[in-house]
């Protein structure tokens, strides 16, 4: 079982600075994917963002240059940051932290990011 908390979100104006964070505990396999979705009210969840546990990411073309994508391995947790910069109206959306190894997907309950003046 593996359970997933995710913090940091909130309201910011455009052109602003927010940082997530999600911490992973339970029984988790040593390898896995972490990885940013965001969903926005009526649309589908997208992937923003993912990290594997070697350190290499990938982003979405919308948050390429403005998103930072990073993680910290323990013995028995994990945690996956977002760093989100220059923020846009359009990113405003529920952000969910997930944890994935094979067919395995564990999902947080998400925090919501608000960009507006």
């Amino acid at each position: 079982q593996v359970q997933l908390v995710e913090s940091g979100g909130g309201l910011v104006q455009p052109g602003g600075s927010l940082r997530l964070s999600c911490a992973a505990s339970g029984t988790i396999f040593r390898f896995n994917t972490m990885a940013w979705y965001r969903q926005a009210p009526g649309k589908q969840r997208d992937l923003v963002a993912t990290i594997m546990t070697i350190g290499t990411v990938w982003y979405a073309d919308s948050v390429k240059g403005r998103f930072t994508i990073s993680r910290d391995n323990a013995e028995n947790t994990v945690s996956v940051y977002l760093q989100m910069n220059s923020l846009k109206p359009e990113d405003t959306a529920v952000y969910h932290c997930n944890l994935a190894y094979g067919p395995v997907q564990n999902w947080g309950q998400g925090t919501q990011v608000t960009v507006s003046s």
